[in-house]
């Protein structure tokens, strides 16, 4: 596999706008709570890095992946001026085909989000088959997915403002 080796979350070649003149929503699911917390810490961390302040990020908890949705929701309907949201949980596979539904119904819920509110709405969710594979992508071998939120999150951001310029 191409990303055996690789960090996914290696921005290095890529121009990060700064994250200064943003404000930020995270969304962070409890369940898994080990790997969320990292991608969390992730997120978090990358935003301050590229310049956003303290207060203007957003942080809430909610019990599951599945609630990513309406916590997303509530969110953008209650805090004025967001300019995007990142949504962050792990659903690993397991023995029945509720992984399935979870990643699907979260998948489309958040897309469903963006959409109502005109809003980015970053899916970083891992959806794994195993453990390891979240530890991986959590802070581990394949980098942080809650990293790559956070800067998709300033790149769609500034897209957004690019218009209104």
């Amino acid at each position: 596999m191409a990303t055996q080796l690789k960090n996914l979350s290696d921005f290095f070649e890529t121009t990060v706008p700064s994250a200064a003149p943003y404000r930020f929503g995270i969304v962070t699911a409890e369940w898994n709570a080990v790997i969320t917390n990292a991608l969390y810490e992730g997120a978090y961390q990358s935003l301050i890095n590229h310049g956003a302040e303290p207060d203007n990020i957003y942080t809430y908890a909610v019990p599951g992946s599945f609630e990513l949705i309406s916590g997303a929701d509530i969110l953008l309907r209650n805090i004025v001026n967001l300019d995007a949201v990142i949504c962050l949980g792990c659903v690993i596979q397991g023995e029945t085909r509720h992984f399935d539904f979870i990643c699907n119904a979260v998948a489309n819920g958040l897309s469903n989000v963006g959409l109502k509110y005109n809003k980015p709405v970053i899916f970083g969710v891992l959806t794994t088959d195993n453990q390891q594979q979240a530890i991986d992508r959590a802070g581990g071998k394949h980098g942080n997915k809650g990293d790559e939120g956070a800067i998709t999150a300033i790149k769609m951001a500034d897209l957004a403002d690019s218009f209104k310029r």
